[in-house]
């Protein structure tokens, strides 16, 4: 057997469903031999959001892989592995290498040493019996712990040696890490002892699949949740402790609790500081459990922490503070009534936003349309970076785990494609939507192909204000006044040219049909696109 078939071999034990991929890699071939399915993108980055999308919408449960070229393969990658790792998604790349007697002569392109800093790992291949033991340790670090891309650069002379011997592989296990008891009892003591304590929830809720545990210990508490923009779904917003989700954009109900709180629980969070997420203000309490150390005392001074699984480590909270209250927990008051009041009004004030009859439309109203005309809790959807982002996150409403896919600690443009496409991968039944922006599609709109190909029935829907999806009157000056922002296209008709579904929306009474119809074409595996002519409209509920 050959070594490349060693690898195909030990990805289909894995339980691996799919490659993305783009030639020329020798692993494509030995996938489809052996009945994993191939799916050739048009560009690398989108090539490794779509497994991005599969691992995300899998939560916790399945593993992306992606094969690509070495040399200029791997260098066009770069982009979607730094999201990745960023955003702590298990992937697993398998580049070809130049030859190992060539891997330091200049030009050579060496993908371990350039991808180290955006990977859990990345080793060479360059002895075909090593395989499997590489191959071990990439699948033990990708599910233990704070999950990651790990990168396998192949050596060119390997991929074609032969493999001595029986293949001496068995998927490793899931690991998960439970907390110190001294710890957990620290962390509740110093919750139950705050005046206004608040919880913030990351994606790592999401990925212990901990939503059930997050809730019997919220209402235990009584303490408002609020959520990352990664981490938004792990904490259904129709709860009455719910505050919604931030990104640089947050509700008035979270801004106003995290402003006046004195403790903060992180759970399941990185507690990173970004300029696309919210901030903690200074002068409160913080509390951080994760189950990464590295991410404790990285960006804030933390008094109490937890190294452990979401999941284990809101198990032992709770049981810690029945221990305390004698199973009765934490009166909150009027907590409930205030966050209602808060949400109310902010309903209001955003009232004429969504019930507009502007032309062009106002994405706000696309906003509320596309949330009142779909089965929310059936449906997956995500953004892309700027505009969509900051207008979607704040006011979509999820309550089924998983149904809302944030990112944007790096903001790559393009990313929504492939990821929505990567959930439609995992979740076939659910109705997968991405909305975009006209910066974001001209990055990657050519994989709208790679959708049609494949029959994976998608929605995407652009914003298009003719200026990136961003708005003049906030850039400098010299931009509003040259128009340097200003860009054209019918993507609609792209769209179609592809191969897909396609409409053009230039009032906002067309956009509910034209879901309608995308619905209907989604179903039969074809991918459809709603191009929204919007006008330039600020993300107005900007935080802080």
């Amino acid at each position: 057997m050959k070594a490349v078939q060693v690898i195909a071999e030990i990805l289909q034990r894995e339980g691996i469903e799919f490659l993305a991929c783009y030639a020329r890699n020798p692993l494509i071939e030995a996938c489809a031999e052996i009945g994993i399915r191939t799916l050739h993108c048009r560009q690398e980055r989108v090539g490794i959001g779509i497994a991005d999308g599969f691992a995300r919408a899998s939560q916790g449960q399945g593993i992306g892989v992606v094969a690509v070229q070495g040399g200029p393969g791997i260098e066009n990658a770069f982009p979607g592995i730094a999201q990745a790792y960023a955003e702590n998604v298990p992937l697993l790349i398998v580049p070809g290498g130049e030859r190992t007697a060539r891997q330091y002569n200049r030009p050579s392109f060496r993908a371990v040493d350039a991808y180290r800093p955006v990977t859990k790992w990345a080793a060479p291949v360059s002895d075909v019996q090593s395989i499997p033991d590489h191959m071990r340790r990439a699948f033990h670090l990708m599910r233990s712990g704070r999950p990651g891309p790990v990168l396998l650069e192949v050596a060119l002379e390997v991929w074609e040696a032969e493999f001595s011997g029986e293949i001496d592989y068995t998927p490793p296990a899931y690991l998960r890490s439970a907390p110190e008891a001294g710890d957990v009892k620290a962390m509740a003591q110093a919750f139950l002892a705050a005046e206004r304590p608040i919880i913030w929830a990351g994606a790592g809720v999401l990925r212990a699949q901990a939503t059930p545990e997050l809730v019997q210990f919220a209402d235990l508490v009584q303490a408002p949740v609020m959520a990352t923009n990664p981490g938004k779904s792990a904490f259904p917003d129709s709860h009455p402790l719910s505050l919604g989700a931030a990104t640089g954009s947050a509700p008035k109900a979270l801004k106003h609790f995290l402003g006046a709180a004195d403790c903060v629980l992180a759970i399941g969070s990185s507690l990173t500081r970004t300029p696309f997420g919210p901030a903690i203000p200074p002068g409160k309490t913080i509390l951080h459990a994760t189950n990464a150390a590295d991410d404790i005392n990285k960006d804030y001074a933390v008094a109490h922490a937890c190294l452990g699984d979401a999941k284990l480590v809101l198990g032992a909270l709770i049981a810690e503070v029945k221990e305390l209250t004698g199973g009765k927990g934490r009166d909150g008051g009027t907590i409930e009534a205030e966050i209602s009041t808060l949400k109310e009004e902010w309903r209001a004030e955003f009232a004429a936003q969504f019930s507009s009859d502007e032309v062009p439309i106002n994405p706000y109203r696309i906003i509320g349309d596309l949330m009142g005309a779909v089965d929310v809790d059936q449906t997956i959807i995500t953004h892309d970076a700027g505009g969509p982002r900051e207008h979607l996150l704040p006011f979509w409403q999820s309550d089924a785990p998983g149904s809302y896919m944030g990112w944007g600690k790096t903001t790559q443009l393009g990313c929504g494609l492939g990821l929505t496409m990567g959930a439609k991968l995992a979740r076939p039944e659910k109705l997968c939507i991405n909305v975009m922006g006209d910066a974001a599609i001209g990055m990657v709109g050519m994989d709208l192909e790679t959708a049609v190909r494949n029959r994976i029935g998608t929605i995407t829907i652009v914003f298009n204000n003719g200026v990136m999806a961003i708005e003049r009157d906030s850039m400098p000056f010299a931009i509003e006044q040259f128009g340097a922002h200003d860009q054209g296209g019918d993507y609609r008709a792209v769209a179609e040219a592809l191969g897909g579904w396609g409409a053009r929306v230039e009032t906002p009474d067309a956009f509910v049909p034209a879901l309608r119809q995308a619905i209907e074409v989604t179903r039969g595996g074809r991918p459809a696109l709603i191009e929204c002519i919007t006008k330039e409209c600020h993300d107005i509920s900007r935080y802080p």
